[in-house]
């Protein structure tokens, strides 16, 4: 997605994109009990003007067993959120998914200290 968007854009888009985070955050990593927004797996939410998604993500682990049903989870999940008209991911494993990229939400939820 090359395509600039204008500050108009963006303010007709925003309800679009708070839409399509509460999609993904209805989806949860099969292992930890924390939905995928917070984990940090999504690098890159992109929205165009004619409502295509374009999503990059990650896995906590380069070897997810349940990576292809996650991912058609994100897609079914976004294509659903009304106003979507399509939705491409990209998984990358660059750079590599770590502790960092958790929201405070996340810590929380896993009994960490959200300070750290």
């Amino acid at each position: 997605m090359s395509e600039v968007l204008t500050p108009e854009d963006v303010k007709q888009l925003a309800p679009l994109y708070d839409a399509v985070v509460l999609a993904l955050k209805q989806v949860y990593d099969p292992e930890i009990p924390v939905n995928i927004y917070d984990l940090g797996l999504i690098y890159e939410l992109n929205i165009s003007k004619t409502h295509d998604v374009y999503i990059k993500m990650t896995f906590t682990a380069p070897n997810c067993p349940m990576a292809d049903e996650v991912m058609a989870e994100v897609k079914q999940g976004v294509e659903l959120t009304p106003g979507v008209r399509s939705c491409e991911i990209e998984l990358v494993f660059e750079p590599a998914w770590d502790q960092s990229l958790l929201s405070d939400e996340a810590r929380v939820a896993l009994g960490m200290d959200p300070e750290f």
